[in-house]
């Protein structure tokens, strides 16, 4: 059993709180994804998003955990923890040791990291939207939470892994969430192909209202996902609540200026897409960042996505929902970020960036990590696509693409 006097009561509680926070980020995204599709494809998303709650959380009990913080080697953990084999009374975990030991049960880092895993290849589903089989995605996230998601988050989280052990930083998932999610993103497009109709028709929003509401639900649950990665009730968690709040009001009023400079009009949806462009972006820096860091961190990123947007259009690829300028571009700006702005006053377990006196060994491990997880996640992500675009074809049919996902999908409709 492991020893009572180890564990800190208020930081068990906390991760315990952030959990629950980080869970209810998928719903949020499911809602701030679905307002942005047409009337006929919402429920199609909702259940996607949804799907991902169910089917990653058990492969991660079964084998993604264990995969993930298993074992000593460099890039992927092994089968120690499979099946959650002693995860209820182990002490600790494969080095995490002297300043990173945990405070809290082995159990509650393992649920912790689990909502992590869930919303990670949910991401996906924006770019995907309004045209993939869901039997497709099914198996599609089914092999990436197995394959993929658990090797980069061994190599950046776990202190054993190749990336952490270089000194690359990143507090809560730019690199393991962001760019990971992003990566495979434009690598299902790919193989995927655009909508029907585009990007000749118009293919406005069907309800905002869902986006805005989706966007309070994740902006609330991101105070669990980064502040949680404290792993502590401290000043530090204090440090990335605030960090992550400044980043995303920064973000927005950024994207929203371009926006207006533009295109002549500030959106609402501009505001949504704003806030979680900062959101994302100041993922890998909230808790080794202080001072007005993550309202620069916000600024640059909600003028740098904006800007992103063009790039589909540019290389004509359907990214419908703008994964790839919000959280691939957003978790590449945050990592890159960290290398100028991590000052090891606001914490001491990292690294001083360029503008801390550090020089340039940060940044250049940031971008050594932002190139492998790119490289990695996109190159198995198209690989295993094609195999299924291959054999159970990814793509519905044309007459079910006009019919909509929600009728040819799953037999339902959101609104009679």
């Amino acid at each position: 059993m492991f020893a009572a006097s180890t564990i800190d009561s208020g930081a068990t509680a906390w991760v315990l709180i952030s959990a629950a926070l980080v869970a209810f980020m998928t719903p949020g995204l499911a809602f701030f994804y679905g307002g942005m599709v047409r009337s006929k494809n919402v429920l199609g998303m909702l259940m996607q998003n949804v799907f991902a709650m169910g089917l990653i959380s058990v492969l991660w009990a079964v084998i993604g955990f264990s995969l993930a913080f298993g074992g000593s080697g460099k890039y992927i953990g092994n089968f120690d923890f499979a099946f959650m084999k002693d995860l209820a009374t182990l002490e600790s975990l494969p080095g995490y040791t002297g300043d990173f030991a945990l405070a809290i049960p082995v159990l509650a880092f393992f649920g912790y990291q689990m909502m992590f895993a869930v919303i990670t290849p949910a991401l996906i589903t924006g770019a995907t939207a309004d045209r993939l089989k869901f039997s497709a995605y099914a198996v599609l996230i089914g092999v990436w939470a197995v394959v993929v998601y658990p090797a980069v988050a061994h190599w950046v989280f776990s202190p054993n892994g190749w990336l952490f052990a270089r000194g690359a930083l990143d507090f809560a998932g730019g690199a393991v969430v962001h760019v990971n999610a992003g990566a495979a993103a434009l690598a299902v497009v790919l193989v995927l192909g655009n909508r029907k109709g585009w990007p000749r028709e118009a293919m406005p929003p069907h309800n905002l209202p869902f986006t805005v509401l989706g966007t309070g639900i994740l902006w609330f649950g991101w105070f669990g996902f980064n502040a949680g990665s404290a792993l502590l009730a401290n000043g530090l968690a204090a440090q990335a609540l605030v960090n992550t709040h400044l980043a995303a009001a920064a973000a927005m009023l950024s994207w929203l200026l371009v926006e207006k400079l533009r295109a002549g009009h500030a959106t609402t949806l501009g505001a949504a897409s704003g806030a979680v462009a900062g959101l994302v972006a100041i993922t890998p820096c909230a808790g080794f960042v202080g001072g007005m860091a993550p309202i620069v961190i916000g600024l640059v990123s909600g003028v740098v996505c904006y800007l992103a947007l063009a790039l589909k259009n540019k290389f004509k690829f359907d990214d419908s929902l703008d994964v790839i300028a919000v959280h691939l571009i957003g978790g590449i700006i945050g990592a890159l970020l960290l290398g100028f702005f991590a000052d090891t006053k606001v914490n001491a377990l990292g690294f001083d960036g360029v503008f801390f006196g550090g020089g340039s060994k940060l940044l250049v491990n940031q971008i050594i990590a932002i190139a492998a997880t790119f490289a990695f996640s996109f190159g198995i992500t198209y690989v295993v696509a094609r195999i299924l675009d291959a054999t159970m074809g990814l793509r519905v049919s044309q007459e079910d693409e006009l019919v909509g996902l929600d009728q040819s999908q799953h037999a339902e409709a959101a609104y009679q």
